[in-house]
């Protein structure tokens, strides 16, 4: 065995960036065919053959832990060679995912464990990102001395409250669902109240806590997030500052009027602010990095970007062009480009196969197998729902997410059984197919599949709003499908591998779009979270020279 992530390639200017991004370009063109396959079609279109025939050959035979490990970069030594140098090479240019040492980057930060008044609603995975990312924060909105932290998506305000309440900063929480500014605000009233009543008993009650302001509105672009700055400042002009914990809602783009609202960017004031984002979805972390750049009392961000899947692209014809990807010159002039199924790949998580488990792994390729061959069988008898719905929809979300956590924490407490958890972090194996389906996997064996592939597809249909046509032959469809199904693995494996270097890709263009500003700013990339309970774990920071 041998191999594991070691990249040689460094980012520290832009020089060294975009020579990283050619670098991964070059290697992923021949990929090309296994990158924008439609996984769904893997029986229909024979997918497999694309595959070079000794590598297949070999994996269809290796165990399934083996395969789960190739997204981390680890292989066999009886592999063939070409297969090992596949793994090692794409292994060389993925970021590498351990956690920095944070206290030697950022030697002025203090991480404290979080008490359990702040932590109550908390999983161990968001518990362990907010305890970390807002220690991150705090030191740097000191090192810029910044007065206000603006939480961009920030849900149900759990970093917003430890910022405000942990570290006494002034925190507005920004997020586009008015629920989540209520949560919010209910539950930085109940935070509010337990360290009164603390400060009551120790004699000193007379101190002011912090409390997250909440904005409600949809953060579409820099101007929006300009002008919420814009209405928070009009509005501590207006209203006397102990009325703090309110939630100033706006519905909508067009709710804002700028005109009535002194500039937050053109108004020479003394404000300063740190956009931090954790998880900002999509184009939501873009726009936190040009906001940053475009309005000159934002003096630093802490961005952890998410769900790459809905970034949106576009042949950039210009530099102004603002599409989530790419947004670095370096990468619009070389011409790059995703396209849907590598932002979708980019998702994939080499420590979410890693951890997964043998059974929870095999369990999973059977599925993709059922959900391939129901393809066929939507394909042969419905083709009219092809047509007119090509994007049957992610049902089944809420359970995989779960099963993923149930996995991740059987991996830390081994007492626990780990088969509960076999997920895929945001692949296409879910499309139209309900809860229902994911409890079948765990009681697959050789001798009912084809039964349980039934069920599979009569859920799936139902799913639909669709019924079983009196001709339709399912045990046809699953015996010219089963033959295959033992190639889903090894195909799946491989192409999974070529995740986290297309996530590396859309992290060195962010890094890039900054870098590519001079001496004026100042950037770095640092994984901040421990991988295996946060695999989105990388932050881009910058900060404004002075």
């Amino acid at each position: 065995m041998g191999g594991g992530s070691s990249s040689k390639y460094s980012c520290g200017s832009a020089s060294e960036t975009l020579e990283w991004i050619h670098a991964i370009h070059q290697f992923l063109t021949p990929y090309s065919f296994l990158i924008n396959a439609h996984v769904v079609n893997f029986f229909n279109d024979r997918l497999w053959e694309a595959i070079d025939e000794d590598w297949i050959d070999c994996l269809t035979n290796e165990p399934v832990d083996h395969l789960l490990q190739i997204p981390s970069g680890i292989f066999q030594d009886h592999w063939p060679p070409s297969l090992q140098q596949f793994v090692i090479a794409l292994s060389s240019l993925v970021l590498p995912r351990h956690q920095a040492g944070l206290q030697s980057i950022l030697p002025n930060m203090g991480m404290t464990s979080l008490n359990s008044v702040l932590t109550q609603g908390m999983n161990m995975k968001k518990k362990h990102e907010v305890e970390v990312l807002s220690a991150v924060v705090d030191s740097i909105a000191n090192s810029v001395g910044a007065d206000t932290i603006v939480d961009v998506g920030a849900g149900q305000g759990y970093l917003a409250q430890v910022l405000s309440f942990q570290y006494q900063l002034s925190v507005v929480a920004i997020d586009s669902c008015s629920h989540h500014g209520n949560v919010t605000n209910a539950r930085a009233e109940r935070i509010k109240k337990h360290y009164a009543a603390q400060m009551r008993k120790s004699g000193s009650g007379s101190r002011s806590l912090n409390v997250p302001k909440t904005v409600t509105c949809r953060v579409m672009s820099a101007d929006m997030l300009k002008a919420v700055n814009d209405m928070l400042l009009y509005e501590e002009d207006v209203q006397h500052p102990q009325q703090i914990g309110q939630s100033v809602s706006q519905p909508s783009h067009a709710g804002l009027d700028k005109r009535r609202l002194p500039s937050l960017c053109d108004v020479d004031n003394e404000s300063s602010f740190v956009l931090a984002g954790l998880h900002a979805c999509g184009d939501l972390s873009v726009t936190m990095l040009r906001t940053f750049l475009e309005c000159k009392e934002v003096k630093a961000v802490v961005s952890i970007g998410c769900c790459y899947n809905l970034l949106s692209e576009e042949v950039c014809e210009s530099s102004a062009s603002q599409c989530g990807f790419p947004m670095s010159t370096g990468i619009k002039s070389a011409g790059l480009s995703l396209g849907k199924s590598s932002r979708d790949l980019a998702c994939q998580s080499a420590e979410r196969w890693k951890v997964m488990g043998k059974d929870a792994g095999l369990h999973n390729f059977e599925l993709h197998a059922f959900r391939a061959a129901f393809q066929m069988v939507l394909y042969r008898y419905y083709p009219e729902v092809l047509i007119t719905r090509p994007a049957i929809g992610r049902q089944g979300k809420a359970l995989r997410r779960q099963q993923q956590r149930r996995n991740l924490e059987s991996s830390l407490h081994p007492e626990k059984d780990d088969k509960a958890a076999f997920a895929m972090e945001k692949d296409s194996l879910f499309q139209g197919i309900s809860s229902d389906e994911a409890t079948i996997s765990h009681t697959i064996n050789s001798a009912d599949k084809y039964s349980l592939f039934e069920k599979f597809c009569k859920s799936g249909l139902c799913r639909l709003g669709l019924k079983p046509l009196p001709d339709v032959n399912f045990k046809e469809v699953w015996e010219e499908a089963a033959p295959f199904a033992e190639f889903i693995g090894p195909y799946w494996s491989l192409r999974a591998a070529l995740g986290p270097l297309l996530e590396t890709l859309i992290l060195l263009d962010r890094l890039l779009f900054l870098q590519e500003q001079g001496s004026s700013v100042e950037a770095v990339m640092l994984p901040i979270f421990d991988p295996a309970l946060s695999p989105r774990n990388v932050a881009i920071i910058a900060k404004k020279r002075n």
